[in-house]
């Protein structure tokens, strides 16, 4: 079996709790390696709707003789489990005559025997589950993604729905954009980090945690995901779809398609995730000891401390929107998993001239040029009482008041107005200016009233 045979016990042991876990056992966990007991791995199995345990015996030899059949079948005897168990011995070699006759004897699976599971027939399930035997290790072999579109709505849809808060402008206007989706590769490493740390004085630390790690698995390095982006792969409830039973329709839906691929093997990421739970779980301890003496020990889970209990690759839909509004290009980016979107830029929600953004403020849409603007930048167009943004705009001052056109042939228009006005009309074009001089004027008159004794 090439370099498979270059494992040593225990790196077999791990291929194998992967392999188990692929196979569709739950619960496949490693024992203490200080102590098995002839248990090197424990899972369960659900047949007939009932649950079942099962203790494996992990042999990385060229043989397997009729006493490793006899241990196990002892070890699984004396496993304490509430329910029906059975055993299973695997090996990369073969298993001799007197073996298979005793595994024989002690009746089918169903009657709580011992299964054989020899290289001939590792072979067969890497085959099956997509098991590299040249190194060892599994590859991922991923065909699910989170679905890229809201169940009931349209592909356009969150485009049309962030456009509600955009003033002046009409939904039904708005043109369809062009939308593509590009599928991220995704893994989560779900486990259990269980450590105790003794000395002369006793314990001074554990540890008994689980963890979902969700790792970017797009690159040659992976990369812990965070926030929003971990929120939609962990979310048991998000639906998926099959990539192969949906690349028509998917192609169909939408103007792109594009895949990355895993940059490395499940079982890579499943061993940089074991040291990534090891670092993240040391911590340094100060303790008192029988001499009164006060200590400080780092505490480091070792490899077998972390336990794996599955590895889910999933494909993440990053979908792009671009839509084109007079002389400006806006994008909409977001992760979706269904209903559920986390964005990543939304220009919408962004003045094109200072770029301010945000779901605080109040953005009004320029139907002159297509911008998009925020309060600083939208001005009242004079002659049609409409928006404009400070951008596109024509500009005069009329009594020391700058005034917005949406062109010269507007700003002609008005000049030719302003021109027939009464002196009080032109006046009130700056309010705040005309206010004060009336009440100058006023003032002026109490003045001079009071002055000549009127008042």
């Amino acid at each position: 079996m090439a370099l498979l045979d270059e494992l040593s016990g225990y790196e077999f042991e791990d291929l194998m709790v992967d392999v188990f876990r692929h196979l569709g056992y739950e619960n496949v966990r490693q024992s203490a390696r200080t102590a098995d007991e002839g248990r090197d791995i424990l899972m369960e199995e659900v047949v007939a709707g009932r649950r079942r345990a099962v203790v494996v015996e992990c042999k990385h030899t060229d043989t397997v003789s009729r006493p490793v059949v006899q241990k196990l079948h002892s070890a699984v005897a004396t496993y304490d489990y509430d329910g029906p168990k059975r055993g299973m011995v695997a090996t990369t070699g073969r298993f001799t005559g007197p073996a298979r006759e005793y595994a024989d004897e002690l009746g089918t699976t169903t009657d709580g025997g011992v299964e054989l599971v020899d290289g001939t027939d590792l072979r067969e399930i890497g085959e099956e589950i997509g098991m590299d035997l040249y190194n060892g290790r599994i590859e991922i072999l991923c065909e699910e993604a989170l679905a890229p579109t809201h169940p009931t709505a349209g592909r356009d849809a969150p485009v049309f729905e962030t456009f509600r808060d955009v003033r002046n402008i009409d939904p039904e206007t708005i043109p369809t954009p062009e939308t593509s989706v590009a599928f991220e590769p995704m893994v989560t490493v779900s486990a259990n980090t269980s450590a105790t740390f003794e000395t002369s004085v006793g314990v001074i630390h554990s540890l008994d945690e689980t963890t979902d790690l969700v790792l970017h698995a797009g690159g040659d390095e992976p990369r812990v995901a965070r926030g929003e982006r971990r929120d939609l792969v962990t979310d048991r409830t998000a639906p998926r779809v099959s990539l192969e039973e949906r690349e028509t329709e998917l192609e169909r839906t939408f103007d792109g398609l594009e895949y990355t691929r895993f940059g490395r093997t499940e079982t890579a990421y499943k061993e940089w995730a074991i040291d990534r739970l090891r670092q993240a779980h040391t911590a340094t301890v100060h303790y008192t000891g029988d001499n009164n003496v006060d200590y400080e020990k780092t505490c480091t889970p070792n490899q077998s401390d972390v336990s794996v209990h599955s590895i889910d690759p999933v494909y993440l839909p990053r979908v792009r929107s671009r839509l084109a509004l007079g002389e400006y290009e806006y994008r909409y980016v977001y992760d979706a998993a269904g209903s559920s979107r986390a964005v990543v830029r939304n220009e919408f929600r962004e003045c094109v001239h200072c770029e301010t953004g945000g779901v605080d403020g109040s953005y009004t849409y320029c139907d002159n040029c297509g911008s998009i603007n925020c309060e600083a930048h939208t001005k009242t167009e004079r002659l049609e009482d409409e928006p404009v943004c400070t951008g596109c705009a024509v500009t005069e001052r009329f009594v020391l008041k700058t005034k917005y056109f949406y062109d010269e042939e507007n700003r002609e228009a008005f000049r030719a107005e302003y021109e027939e006005m009464a002196l009080h009309e032109k006046a009130m074009e700056n309010v705040p200016l005309a206010v004060g001089s009336v009440l100058a004027l006023l003032f002026t008159l109490f003045v001079v009233a009071s002055s000549a004794g009127v008042l």
